[in-house]
């Protein structure tokens, strides 16, 4: 029997992958405000530079009027405010608010939770394993 093609492997875990989050799985386990969350996220990806409506939807994909109305969302949530950008007064950067924090932190607790329940069978040695793995994987893509 021929072994596996680890390059399908790969694929077809990360078809998954995506298909799960496609269905917002973990946002909607978690109770997040869903899909506020996906704006909680770019922000702090896009740490330490600013992020407006604009950089939102380049992040998540979208047009701009769904980035403009996924972000009024999170403001009216109290989970974002707009805040004047200091270098150039025609753009407003987006920043998380305390709430807007601590609903990140949740998610992250949350997830981490999740991940090493998914992982709690694995050695320590497995888990530092996969995640250099992983990581280099997913910046290999990025090039």
């Amino acid at each position: 029997m021929d072994k596996p093609d680890p390059v399908a492997a790969v694929e077809a875990a990360m078809v998954a992958i995506r298909r799960r989050q496609t269905r917002r799985t973990f946002a909607i386990q978690s109770g997040a405000p869903d899909p506020v969350q996906d704006v909680l996220d770019a922000i702090e990806g896009a740490a330490p530079e600013p992020i407006g409506v604009n950089g939102i939807a380049a992040a998540l994909g979208v047009d701009q009027p769904r980035a403009s109305k996924l972000v009024a969302a999170a403001v009216t949530a109290g989970l974002v405010r707009r805040e004047a950008d200091q270098s150039d007064g025609r753009r407003t950067n987006l920043v998380l608010t305390p709430a807007g924090q601590a609903q990140l932190d949740a998610a992250h607790t949350y997830r981490r939770a999740r991940f090493a329940q998914a992982m709690h069978n694995w050695t320590p040695t497995e888990r530092e394993t996969f995640a250099t793995l992983l990581t280099r994987f997913r910046s290999a893509l990025d090039r």
